[in-house]
């Protein structure tokens, strides 16, 4: 009986295979095919839709480093900060000793309307308890977020007040791109650039606007550790310094013609002096400004070597509500350079950073090895400039680790200049707006003294009691920890906007950028041009 069972399903599968030209067989029924298989045959229970998650991102991982796949559960996520706007109940928030404390409201949003303030603490979401249970920053994101004009009851426990009850209606909430926006003296205006959105364009104009009408004469844009975007925002931005009809990038791909972005309107900033500045975490989007600025004359790159991503996404929504972002083009700046720094070795691309750094690239510009078949020249000037791999700046300038110590890193690190800095604000706060009407007055007036860093320091040994105070380290790092905190508390009281003021005097490719234009030329570069 056994040996004709076995001969009948021999039969059977020598039939059934015999039906079907393995050469017709389609890839997706070959996958289809085989998930049905292990459905129900394989030894133990499977989840079919993890089995094809995993090997949908093994397969693009054969493709290149930025194909990727998004899994519906993030996709929202990821959406929201392409379209520069998600829905929630429009509050900043931090994590304190296990409590969920405003930092600030979003201005015109529900829970501002309604009249919640910074320093408030949200202990109840929808009567369940929040506080004491160990919460992360994700599972506040699941709880306040939701579906548009939905509504959630929080309850508050306010100073001076007992507990108070909001019900909030969710409503779209504005993600800005434009960190802060700022006169550094009286000529030199500041933009820093976090990422290119749908609303990117939009806010470039108002800050330049804003920023021409208190006198501005010279801008630094800083591009550093900005990620990219959108493509079509990256040529909108580029569009408002770059005059004419000018080209601003193109794409070629194997399924896509060559498709050139040029200049159509008149921008906000043709004219006047331009520094864009970049670093290693500057990719994307970002090179693609950098680099069209670049090789145009239009302005100087400061700063150091960019990532070097040179290759456009599509984003495809799926059935299911997951996305695909799939590599469909490689793109060139307008001399023809092509950025791409080489990714055969997934590994080696990776890894590629930090290897740079122990080569000593972010130290020294000559670390940086580039090969004579990489020079292109820049369209007005005839300026050397390189492709492949990011973006290099026309002025070098080394990352500063002198003031770094352990222990500097350790209070970073650990949170404890944003926690205190928080709760610093937060049992001040009225003082504090009283003494410091505008951050003009507070940078002016508010001191880190010898008293105010006991406090700190105190504060540091109950929350950390192994972290204790590190004199020699002080004498190091001191300066750094202090504006670290007064610029963290200038955040707290009035804004992103004020706090990078503060911050920026630590960014020492900023400090470069302002002395190159008191310096008025740089090899022959023009900056009032």
């Amino acid at each position: 009986m056994r040996t004709i069972i076995i001969t009948s399903i021999t039969c059977f599968s020598f039939i059934y295979n015999a039906q079907i030209d393995p050469q017709s067989v389609s890839t997706s029924y070959k996958f289809q095919e085989i998930i049905q298989h292990i459905e129900r045959n394989y030894v133990d229970p499977v989840n079919a839709k993890k089995l094809t998650e995993t090997a949908i991102v093994a397969m693009l991982e054969e493709l290149d480093p930025h194909s990727t796949y998004i899994p519906a559960e993030e996709a929202q996520e990821a959406q929201s900060q392409i379209n520069g706007s998600f829905v929630g109940i429009g509050i900043r928030f931090q994590i304190v000793k296990d409590t969920l404390m405003v930092v600030a409201t979003i201005p015109g949003g529900p829970s501002e309307k309604l009249g919640l303030l910074a320093g408030d603490q949200i202990v109840a979401v929808d009567g369940n308890s929040i506080a004491g249970i160990g919460l992360k920053n994700n599972e506040v994101r699941t709880k306040l977020m939701g579906e548009l004009g939905s509504k959630v009851q929080v309850k508050v426990l306010r100073k001076k007040h007992d507990e108070l009850s909001f019900n909030i209606t969710r409503d779209k909430i504005p993600i800005y791109s434009v960190d802060a926006a700022y006169m550094i003296d009286k000529e030199i205006g500041y933009i820093k650039l976090n990422s290119f959105s749908r609303t990117t364009v939009e806010e470039i104009q108002l800050a330049l606007k804003d920023l021409k009408s208190k006198g501005m004469k010279n801008l630094i844009f800083d591009l550093q550790g900005n990620g990219g975007g959108l493509l079509d925002a990256a040529r909108g931005v580029a569009d408002e310094f770059i005059s004419g009809n000018k080209l601003l990038v193109y794409s070629i791909g194997r399924a896509q013609p060559r498709s050139n972005l040029s200049a159509s309107k008149k921008g906000l900033w043709e004219e006047g002096g331009l520094i864009v500045l970049t670093d290693e975490y500057t990719a994307s989007a970002s090179e693609i400004v950098s680099g069209a600025i670049q090789d145009w004359d239009r302005g100087l790159v400061v700063g150091r070597r960019t990532f070097g991503k040179g290759l456009v996404q599509r984003p495809t929504p799926l059935a299911d509500g997951s996305e695909l972002r799939l590599t469909i083009a490689r793109y060139f700046t307008p001399t023809g350079r092509f950025i791409q720094k080489p990714y055969q070795d997934v590994e080696t691309y990776r890894k590629d950073l930090t290897q740079r750094y122990l080569n000593g690239e972010f130290q020294h510009a000559d670390s940086v090895k580039l090969p004579d078949s990489l020079k292109f020249y820049t369209m007005i000037k005839n300026r050397l400039v390189y492709g492949g791999g990011g973006i290099m700046p026309d002025v070098f300038v080394a990352l500063d680790t002198t003031d770094i110590t352990d222990y500097y890193s350790n209070l970073i690190r650990g949170g404890h200049v944003n926690s205190y800095s928080l709760e610093f604000v937060n049992t001040n706060r009225e003082q504090l707006k009283k003494k410091y009407p505008d951050v003009k007055a507070f940078i002016s007036n508010f001191n880190t003294d010898a008293l105010f860093m006991e406090g700190f320091f105190s504060y540091v040994l109950k929350e950390d009691s192994k972290l204790t105070f590190d004199q020699q380290a002080y004498d190091i790092s001191g300066k750094a920890i202090r504006i670290r905190i007064k610029s963290n508390i200038a955040q707290d009281l009035f804004g992103y906007s004020e706090s990078y003021q503060i911050f920026n005097e630590l960014n020492e490719v900023v400090q470069k950028a302002a002395t190159l234009y008191k310096d008025k030329s740089y090899q022959g570069y023009d900056l009032a041009d």
